[in-house]
């Protein structure tokens, strides 16, 4: 039985509302920035309980726009964690700052406990990552932030949908990023992303960086670039966000059912912890396997599609040898890289396809 990893097919199978807003679209040329995507940052800003949303290209595009909004430079440190997508650091060096890594927890993210031994005077900005659609303990991060004086900005790709305690990803930080990459809960027919923030000076400087520094088609006030969401995926993003919130339902019921029946399996495979006042988005339903690659190997061969994020974390990836570390600052994450497993949870999955997934790993480990 084929378990699909990529739910694409299934998510836009049906296209009418789209071709149908794609045609008005195509017939006002509104091609540049425009009424739809306007509309698309003011839908998601209300959507998530933020004053202003800046629609950008990419995810990396709204990490990149959210630190120079900050004026992070050359000579600046930006704390991360180590087991993220290669976006978040490309982003601090595309700014010409030092990224500095921290190693993660037992639930994948950002350790909390470690981002005090990396302070110091040059730190400008910490980028807690929302890994998987899991979230951090933003409110210690928070109090870290705030007694030592340094900005957040969350990367808060993977939590779209997500909740702490009744708030969203992407609201806590002084100005956050969001994508719609494809396979992220809010996606598009290809890149987009948002950076987003309650502070006007900081909202009203993005949106002329995002559109080469310009005030208005004749004039600019600084040097920037072009990040600009196309209005076409705007449309796509809006039909979404109509969704969004039984998605996120249809991945929670998914990943309940997988965690009740894989708990049995301990200490073969082993949960991430989950706290009851945070809802993920299950962007990556990720655990802990013992002989994880053989496992990997006989989904794959039963039509489940597991794949692995990542074998490699970023401490131990050759464009990250230029910054002296030592591997021993990352241990649960060069542990975790040996046994993750990352399962499909996606909505589009039926029950009888999650019971053979589950069968099936069951049986690997009779």
């Amino acid at each position: 039985m084929l378990i699909p990893y990529n739910y694409l097919p299934f998510e836009f199978k049906n296209t009418k509302p789209i071709f149908k807003e794609w045609k008005k679209l195509i017939k006002s040329t509104d091609f540049t920035l425009g009424k739809k995507m306007i509309d698309f940052e003011k839908k998601f800003a209300k959507y998530i309980g933020v004053n202003y949303c800046v629609a950008t290209n990419n995810g990396t595009d709204a990490l990149i726009l959210s630190l120079k909004s900050l004026g992070v430079k050359k000579g600046d440190e930006v704390i991360t964690v180590c087991n993220t997508f290669y976006a978040t650091v490309g982003a601090i060096v595309a700014c010409g700052a030092k990224p500095v890594l921290i190693d993660c927890d037992e639930r994948y993210q950002i350790d909390c406990k470690k981002i005090l031994h990396k302070i110091n005077k040059n730190t400008k900005v910490i980028i807690p990552v929302h890994w998987g659609g899991a979230s951090p303990e933003m409110n210690k991060i928070m109090q870290i932030a705030k007694k030592y004086k340094i900005h957040i900005i969350e990367d808060a790709c993977m939590g779209i949908g997500a909740k702490i305690g009744g708030k969203s990803p992407g609201t806590f930080g002084i100005v956050n990023a969001f994508s719609m990459h494809p396979l992220k809960s809010l996606n598009v027919m290809g890149d987009g992303g948002m950076a987003v923030t309650n502070k006007k000076e900081i909202y009203n400087w993005m949106i002329k960086y995002r559109n080469h520094g310009m005030t208005d088609r004749d004039h600019i006030d600084f040097w920037g670039v072009n990040m600009r969401l196309q209005p076409l995926q705007a449309v796509v993003a809006i039909e979404g966000l109509k969704k969004i919130e039984n998605v996120i339902k249809k991945r929670n019921e998914n990943a309940k059912k997988l965690d009740n029946e894989l708990k049995k399996l301990s200490p073969y495979i082993i949960l991430p912890k989950r706290i009851k006042s945070y809802k993920e988005t299950f962007a990556l339903y990720m655990v802990l396997a013992k002989r994880r690659d053989k496992l990997l190997s006989y989904l794959q061969k039963k039509g489940v599609e597991a794949k692995v994020h990542y074998p490699l974390p970023l401490n131990k990836q050759k464009a990250f040898k230029i910054y002296s570390i030592s591997q021993k600052d990352f241990l649960t994450a060069n542990k975790q890289a040996k046994e993750l497993i990352t399962l499909p949870v996606h909505q589009y999955l039926s029950d009888r396809q999650l019971n053979f997934m589950i069968k099936c790993i069951k049986e690997f480990y009779k």
